[in-house]
């Protein structure tokens, strides 16, 4: 069965009483971690990791696959999982729980519909979800 997304005020609904389950993708190079700048809702004008929410019958690797055509325009190699990124402080749509993977792009990284301006960033701007930029000064250990 292939994975399909739900009409959004449902999505809305769901997500507004149950945690999410999501992907995160880690990208680093010698100019540091690649961050997108959000342009919806919600916290639009933030920078973030990419992700996305796992999709009913879609596995792990899939989603992270799907999150990288989808955000960044690339397929992506997943060269490890990191941890687990629990977004607590209020970032996002309700309480996603995201498996962070850092991934190697396979093409040139280009932003997506979501997320227009990508860069790569060793201090995160100050418009950075809190739960990334902690992440990214803890070195991308687990939040447990």
């Amino acid at each position: 069965m292939k994975p399909k997304k739900i009409p959004y005020q449902e999505f809305k609904k769901i997500y507004s009483k149950v945690p999410r389950l999501c992907v995160d993708l880690i990208i680093k190079n010698k100019k540091g971690v690649l961050l997108t700048k959000r342009d919806i809702s919600p916290n639009k004008g933030w920078w973030h990791f990419p992700g996305g929410t796992v999709l009913m019958h879609e596995t792990l690797k899939d989603t992270v696959q799907r999150v990288g055509e989808e955000e960044l325009n690339t397929k992506v190699k997943i060269l490890k999982s990191l941890g687990i990124l629990e977004y607590t402080k209020g970032s996002g749509l309700g309480c996603p729980i995201s498996v962070t993977f850092l991934v190697k792009p396979i093409n040139k990284i280009v932003g997506g519909e979501q997320a227009r301006v990508v860069d790569f960033f060793i201090d995160p701007p100050s418009k950075t979800l809190p739960e990334v930029k902690d992440y990214i000064k803890k070195g991308f250990k687990t939040s447990f």
